[in-house]
């Protein structure tokens, strides 16, 4: 930093013209003087490049027009005041202005400049902060919209009752989008097909909607009824849409003012639509494209719970009619009244194992789609924090503290969308051959450093185990989660066992649990001595947010990441528990079958930058992830071309005399998967080498939640480093 003093005694050991140049040289940081009245005496070029005015235009003006308007004047004094009495004025975060009117966030000091003891001037230093505002801005509202989701979605899967659980969704949808207030209208009509049925509001009082009647079949309402998609308007009432509708041409009297206005469908599983989401704001411009993505994910979660509810109920008249015709055979014989009633048991035990699984497929689906999205949104995130960490000067502590504070809140986020991904069973999994035996035993130790010295560890191998083919550090993610659960169990110490073993699924196993495929399987059990689990601890231990540890502890997706791991490596896993006895969670994998060879290669030492004008091509539909990726491999030294589409990839494929790589999304627009523009691209050109990017294994490169054999990926969120090591291994690696 430039202090006063050495502003004043610079001239003295080197030539105005020389301070000059040294100043000037400063373009990103604006160095300003000023006389003891605040008129400006200097002015470099930061300042001009940072706040638009030139020099001549500012010399003999007051410093105070780059302040507020209605308050410049006496933020000048005051800093000007605490610079006499303290030698150092301002040094607050804050908005100032530009020529242009734009505003900016900055921070800036204000020191006096003294000849002779006396202080016949100031220096102000202002450094522009926009960039790191908008990301932790953006931050905090991405951790904002997780947390809200987290929330709702933890209500939804305990809530029964279909009316409460409509109003904690419109509560949540207000909440996330910033509306002033939101309405859940089912989607019910009369006889003439134009009402609908209003069942919760947030925001506004029952009454603000009683008196009028309920929305008709307008081109506004119409969309959100039919399922067509989410109708966003920055101001309604200037919509082509609005207002065509007798008599009243638009929102009648008394109707809550709304300008900004956002309605997003309610989908069944069946394609049904149960309702809309209605979102509004007496202010326009409200909504945008995230409260459309986060209203979207909401309205997904609603119609999952919104069935699973109507499954219940429908479940619980099933049982009721049952019951019902029980009664009726009383007068039968002893033999077939016990056999109605191992029937009638069977088939409750069946339902509960069906609505079950289709209650963690249908909430797999939601948090997957909602992770995959989050993703793309902690690339951009990610990307641009890692090129600020890369690039904040190493004297600016607080800018330093600011961008790694930032940066570890993103990799948290990540990390959560990473553990929603492996519970949705959409994590892109690299399965190998692997010797159980051998994983957990050289597991061990690392279980017993976690666990520490008040829990003794014991491995049981068992003899002649099979080979399985699974991803070797998803499991051991899995071991170690299952593991530090235990140890939670056990805070006053005690006995945590590994063991191995065959096993076989017989057909009276998989007819109570409908998922297990009949076969042979490697199990891997992990017991603890812990306080245990109840029933119905058990029944929802595998559910996503679902958590027995204090507010804080624990996110809730330990055992979801291990369910999900495990059922997309074909497997099944089973807890048995005992409260005071302890617990034991078993992890039954396929034994692998004929011989498989391992086919990776000894690591390299990568050179991470280009050589001898390297060109990529890179193929993504997101514009902030693409600039991002452009950005980084351009600072590698390599030769980047882009394109937004697969059509736009193969024309310029056609132009350029030399492409090395395809860097290309995996979900594209324009009709064309990456996978498809890959195909064509080397049928183009053999040569052509492909890295694939995504955030979501639903994919054209990944089945069954595994790699295409052969292929090269690279998932988001990634860092520059990873970036730069992955594009050169994949440029170094030799055709067969």
């Amino acid at each position: 930093m430039i202090e006063a003093d050495d502003l004043a005694s610079a001239p003295d050991e080197i030539s105005a013209a020389q301070w000059r140049q040294i100043v000037n040289g400063a373009t990103d940081t604006a160095i300003i003087s000023a006389d003891e009245r605040g008129l400006v005496t200097s002015w470099n070029t930061g300042a001009s490049r940072i706040l638009g005015w030139s020099e001549p235009e500012m010399l003999g003006k007051s410093l105070d027009r780059i302040f507020a308007a209605d308050a410049g004047q006496a933020q000048l004094r005051k800093e000007m005041e605490d610079a006499t009495a303290h030698g150092r004025g301002g040094g607050q975060e804050g908005w100032r202005l530009r020529k242009d009117g734009s505003r900016f966030w900055a921070v800036g000091e204000l020191s006096p400049i003294r000849e002779g003891g006396k202080i016949v001037g100031f220096v102000k230093i202002l450094r522009d902060r926009t960039i790191q505002r908008e990301a932790e801005e953006m931050i905090r509202e991405e951790r904002h919209s997780l947390e809200v989701l987290n929330r709702a979605g933890s209500a939804l899967a305990l809530e029964t009752d279909l009316q409460r659980l409509v109003q904690i969704v419109t509560d949540a949808g207000v909440e996330l989008s910033g509306a002033e207030f939101g309405a859940f209208f089912y989607n019910l009509t009369n006889e003439a097909g134009e009402s609908y049925m209003l069942y919760t509001l947030s925001g506004a009082p029952l009454e603000a909607f009683s008196k009028f009647p309920m929305p008709r079949n307008t081109e506004v309402f119409a969309p959100t009824f039919n399922g067509e998609g989410i109708v966003r308007s920055d101001d309604i009432t200037k919509d082509p849409r609005y207002g065509k509708n007798a008599p009243r041409r638009g929102m009648p009297e008394g109707h809550l003012p709304v300008r900004s206005y956002l309605a997003v469908p309610v989908i069944s599983r069946t394609g049904d639509v149960i309702g809309g989401l209605f979102f509004g704001h007496g202010k326009p411009g409200v909504f945008s494209e995230r409260s459309e993505r986060g209203l979207s994910g909401l309205a997904a979660e609603a119609a999952v719970a919104i069935d699973n509810v109507r499954l219940s109920q429908a479940s619980h008249r099933e049982i009721a009619e049952r019951k019902r015709a029980q009664e009726a055979l009383v007068e039968l014989n002893a033999t077939l009244e016990k056999q109605v009633i191992e029937r009638t048991e069977q088939l409750k035990r069946n339902e509960e194992a069906l609505r079950q699984s289709q209650k963690m497929e249908a909430v797999g689906q939601l948090t997957g789609g909602v992770a995959h999205d989050f993703n793309n949104l902690l690339q951009v995130i990610m990307g641009n924090l890692d090129t600020l960490q890369r690039n904040v000067p190493s004297d600016s502590a607080h800018l330093q503290r600011a961008v790694r504070h930032a940066m570890n809140g993103a990799q948290r986020a990540a990390s959560l969308t990473q553990r929603l991904l492996a519970f949705s069973r959409r994590q892109p999994l690299d399965p190998k051959p692997i010797d159980v035996n051998v994983l957990v035993n050289g597991l061990s130790e690392m279980v017993h450093r976690t666990l520490g010295e008040t829990i003794a560890v014991e491995t049981v191998l068992g003899a002649g185990l099979w080979r399985v083919e699974a991803d070797p550090n998803e499991l051991e993610a899995a071991i170690l989660n299952l593991a530090v659960n235990a140890r939670d169990a056990m805070p006053n110490g005690g006995r945590l066992t590994l063991e191995t073993g065959n096993a076989h699924i017989d057909e009276a196993y998989v007819a109570a649990h409908r998922e297990v495929v009949a076969g042979q399987y490697v199990v891997i059990s992990v017991t603890d001595t812990g306080v245990g689990m109840d029933r119905q601890t058990v029944a929802q231990a595998f559910e996503p947010f679902f958590t027995t540890k204090p507010v804080g502890k624990g996110t809730g997706l330990g055992l979801s990441q291990v369910y999900g791991f495990v059922k997309q490596s074909g497997g099944h896993v089973k807890i048995y528990s005992e409260l005071g006895q302890g617990t034991t969670v078993k992890i039954y994998l396929p034994r692998l079958l004929g011989d498989s060879s391992d086919d990776t290669t000894p690591d390299e030492t990568l050179n991470p930058e280009a050589t001898q004008e390297e060109t990529i091509l890179v193929v993504e539909d997101d514009a902030d992830v693409r600039a991002y990726s452009v950005d980084s491999l351009r600072e590698l030294g390599y030769r980047v071309l882009e394109a937004h589409d697969g059509p736009a990839a193969l024309r310029i494929l056609d132009r350029q005399p030399r492409v090395d790589l395809l860097f290309t999304d995996v979900v594209l627009p324009g009709g064309m998967t990456g996978a498809q523009v890959a195909a064509q691209a080397r049928a183009i050109r053999p040569s052509l080498k492909v890295l694939f990017t995504t955030g979501y294994a639903r994919n054209s490169i990944i089945h069954h939640g595994r790699l295409d054999k052969g292929v090269q990926l690279i998932v988001k969120p990634f860092s520059f480093n990873e970036l730069a090591a992955k594009v050169r291994d994949v440029m170094d690696q030799v055709e067969n």
